[in-house]
């Protein structure tokens, strides 16, 4: 089995370009420095799924054509990285069932067929998971009741290995001032690491994602920054990691996509939005 990873956001918190801002960068016209809030989409030959649902998410699946997402991986519970949860339950209906109703029954208004949402798996820590039921209260398995949208959601501990669309996935745990993870994601034979938020990587998290086929890693900016990564202690991490393949994600207006190029080792290049990889 093989699989492809898209890039659906790559900026960093306040996006590129920020509000009110007239620098290079966010008045670029290179459409490769327009990046929305970090965000990704894996697909296999068994399904596919989100990493992270951006603010902009609901924009980048119209714009991309994704219509199929049959779970959920999240990072941490930062809004750049959650505030589109919501468009979930518009999947919940795609893969929902059509069923014959009463149109005089509660949440029937008339209509004589109606769609039965499919409950979807999000994957988590635990502490991730917590911090989702205080700022989405009303999010459960079952839904809205009578008609009322609302999003289907079964949360479940990605503290195990667990396999989803076919792929095997590991969650790696990682530093950023606040409970978070990357992933590790494999089909048996490509191995792909996705660290989108960190500051610190331990050497036990490293050695799991040494050699992969592809390591995505976030890269703020040249200068030091609290939570994440500056460009030299990414290199730092990316030569310990040794991927074959190496992209940097969550990058701030700083720098172009032209201007990154020109600093990276020809094995690293700038992620930006709709790319697609294949493995």
């Amino acid at each position: 089995m093989s699989f492809k990873f898209k890039f659906l956001g790559t900026g960093t918190s306040v996006g590129v370009p920020q509000i009110g801002c007239s620098c290079p960068v966010c008045t670029s016209t290179d459409p490769r420095d327009k990046r929305r809030r970090c965000g990704a989409y894996v697909s296999s030959n068994e399904g596919a799924f989100l990493i992270d649902t951006p603010p902009e998410m609901r924009e980048a699946c119209i714009e991309y054509g994704i219509n199929k997402v049959d779970a959920v991986l999240l990072t941490h519970a930062h809004m750049d990285h959650i505030a589109g949860f919501d468009d979930i339950r518009r999947f919940n209906t795609i893969n929902g069932t059509s069923v014959e109703c009463d149109p005089n029954s509660p949440g029937a208004f008339g209509r004589v067929t109606r769609i039965i949402g499919k409950p979807m798996n999000c994957y988590a820590l635990p502490e991730t998971i917590e911090a989702m039921h205080r700022i989405f209260p009303y999010i459960s398995s079952q839904g809205g009741q009578n008609g009322l949208y609302r999003p289907q959601i079964e949360f479940l501990d990605n503290s195990m290995p667990f396999e989803v669309c076919g792929l095997k996935v590991e969650a790696i745990r990682v530093s950023h001032g606040f409970p978070c993870c990357g992933y590790l994601i494999s089909d048996g034979v490509k191995r792909l690491g996705y660290i989108s938020d960190c500051h610190e990587i331990a050497d036990a998290e490293i050695e799991r994602l040494k050699g992969v086929d592809v390591m995505v890693l976030n890269c703020l900016r040249v200068r030091e920054h609290a939570t994440h990564l500056s460009l030299a202690r990414a290199k730092e991490y990316l030569n310990k990691i040794s991927p074959k393949k190496a992209y940097l994600t969550h990058l701030c207006h700083d720098f172009s996509y032209v201007q990154w190029l020109e600093m990276l080792p020809k094995d690293v290049e700038v992620g930006y939005d709709g790319l697609e990889v294949q493995l």
